[in-house]
């Protein structure tokens, strides 16, 4: 039976998550869900959040991933801790694991600063939950971090429009905004998997002395990472290369809408699928 690596997001922005984490681990078996009936979670409470997350891991575990990776900074923000606490030791296999997306960033940002001064840009949501300030307090209490929410580009990603002046506009309004808090922002997180889709808008109307990262790449590393440090998780992930991909909207919309996300280099054939209120 496959136990593939789970990734779940609220619909396609993890998609840049997964192509990073594939390329990273391609003889793995992937199994990636897209709650894109009920999307955004970005201006949702963190109860709606937690729920509608729960449901989506409780799907993917019955599916047979025994490790699945929120590929989500709103459901990192506001679910994962409580999925790790409190369900999974309560789950008739307490031996699964729930990983966020929002730490491995954080240790990659400190690497890159110099100034110890980092901007970070994100949904609604997840700019209210200062996730990404209680992380980095914790981990570099040096750091100081500056936040900024950008309530518009996660529409501009999915409604086609990177690229335009709506695009130029937006970004650049959001820029000015963010480093107008502190002029020695030196390394700048992408905290919506959207956002890599406007790289060019950003790296356009951004300092050089500003590096800028996706978050993709940190991601991957840490799970690979993560695969070595815990054999006894590795060995129950399956090998076979094959990616599945599910969702609670129309499969054919997903289809189109995964192209663009990975670059227009992949053929999804995407399911639809129903979420219940499974237990773990």
């Amino acid at each position: 039976m496959a136990s593939p690596i789970g990734i779940f997001d609220s619909g396609y922005g993890g998609l840049t998550i997964f192509q990073k984490i594939r390329e990273a681990l391609p003889a793995y078996d992937f199994l990636y869900l897209g709650d894109n009936a009920r999307a955004p979670y970005g201006t949702r409470s963190f109860e709606v959040v937690y729920e509608f997350t729960r449901t989506a891991v409780a799907k993917l575990f019955a599916c047979g991933c025994p490790l699945v990776i929120l590929a989500c900074n709103t459901a990192s923000a506001k679910a994962l801790r409580t999925l790790q606490q409190d369900d999974l030791p309560k789950s008739d296999d307490p031996a699964r694991r729930i990983l966020g997306v929002i730490r491995p960033t954080v240790e990659a940002a400190d690497a890159l600063s110099r100034t110890k001064r980092i901007g970070v840009l994100g949904t609604e949501g997840t700019i209210a939950s200062r996730s990404y300030e209680l992380e980095m307090a914790k981990l570099f209490p040096q750091i100081r971090v500056f936040s900024e929410a950008c309530p518009m580009w996660v529409p501009l990603v999915e409604n086609g429009e990177t690229g335009t002046p709506a695009a130029d506009f937006f970004v650049k309004r959001h820029l000015e905004s963010l480093l107008a808090q502190d002029e020695e922002i030196d390394t700048l997180i992408l905290g919506c998997t959207h956002y890599p889709l406007l790289l060019p808008q950003i790296r356009k109307f951004l300092p050089p002395s500003v590096s800028v990262f996706p978050q993709g790449e940190c991601v991957a590393a840490s799970l690979k990472d993560y695969l070595t440090r815990h054999p006894e998780m590795d060995a129950r992930l399956s090998r076979g290369g094959n990616a599945r991909f599910l969702t609670t909207e129309a499969a054919e919309r997903f289809s189109r809408a995964a192209e663009v996300f990975l670059g227009g280099n992949a053929e999804i054939a995407a399911e639809h699928i129903e979420l219940r209120d499974e237990c773990f």
